[in-house]
């Protein structure tokens, strides 16, 4: 049995996280815990609000949100749904990320699903700050879920690694199992400066990965020269990759790849779900 959480703000981009989401685990025995966060109110006189005032505000937007959720139950019983999927909703009041923390220690969750709904416009960032805070602040697995993502089985999953970081095999693991479940090809992509060679410690670390994965079916693929968000973008547009796994440890790929790109050229925020696991 998986525990899936799922956060919601009955946007078209969370409802897309959740039909994908549902999709994704179809063969799986899931219970989804779908939740809704409201953010703790801001007065725009300064003042702080009378303690009875407050209670009655919480109440009311927590009753409101559930009535929320229970059509979002009933909008979800109309999909061709799994017999092995049970579904629960809850309501909160306050900070986000802090809430989430908390569910995934109480549900003990394994899988963090969330819609994001990409950049729009180059000063606009590429990724939500609730998903961005997510995934770097708690210690759970989450799939990132782009607003024009359509689930299709992932044939093909690219990994970007520079060979530094040696990997804990229960992240290692969770990835073959992805790749077994879903038959898929994994692509180990590595960004390289003209003329380089890779040191024995990046050679040792992707002998491991060649070893460690023998039983899937996988390739080791160079860029040399590009920027590394512009070089995720070439190969997943030249392999047709349906999604891109990445390891949390690796804080720089993190902030170039899912973090940095303002648009530009960049469409893969918008169409690749992203996979981040935790060590």
């Amino acid at each position: 049995m998986k525990n899936i959480l799922i956060p919601t703000d009955f946007s078209d981009n969370a409802w897309n996280a959740i039909e994908y989401g549902i999709a994704f685990l179809k063969k799986t025995k899931c219970k989804f815990h779908i939740v809704h966060v409201n953010p703790i109110a801001s007065f725009s006189d300064g003042e702080v609000a009378m303690y009875a005032s407050q209670e009655v505000f919480r109440e009311s937007l927590i009753e409101e949100s559930l009535e929320k959720l229970q059509k979002l139950l009933e909008k979800i019983e109309r999909l061709p749904l799994n017999t092995k999927h049970t579904f629960y909703t809850s309501a909160f009041y306050g900070f986000f990320t802090d809430y989430i923390k908390e569910e995934v220690k109480d549900k003990n969750i394994d899988l963090i699903i969330m819609g994001t709904k990409g950049a729009n416009g180059i000063k606009a960032v590429s990724m939500g700050s609730n998903t961005g805070n997510v995934i770097t602040k708690v210690k759970c697995p989450v799939l990132a879920v782009p607003q024009n993502a359509e689930y299709h089985r992932p044939k093909e999953i690219v990994f970007p690694t520079d060979y530094y970081l040696s990997y804990d095999i229960k992240v290692l693991e969770n990835i073959k199992e992805l790749a077994s479940l879903n038959h898929s090809t994994i692509r180990f992509l590595y960004l390289s400066k003209a003329g380089e060679k890779l040191t024995q410690e990046q050679t040792k670390n992707q002998e491991f990965l060649s070893g460690y994965f023998s039983e899937i079916e996988n390739s080791f693929h160079k860029i040399t020269g590009e920027k590394l968000e512009t070089a995720v973008q070439c190969f997943t547009e030249s392999r047709k990759v349906d999604m891109i796994v990445m390891v949390a440890k690796n804080l720089n790929f993190l902030e170039r790849i899912l973090f940095k790109p303002k648009v530009e050229k960049i469409s893969y925020h918008i169409t690749i779900p992203f996979l981040v696991l935790h060590e």
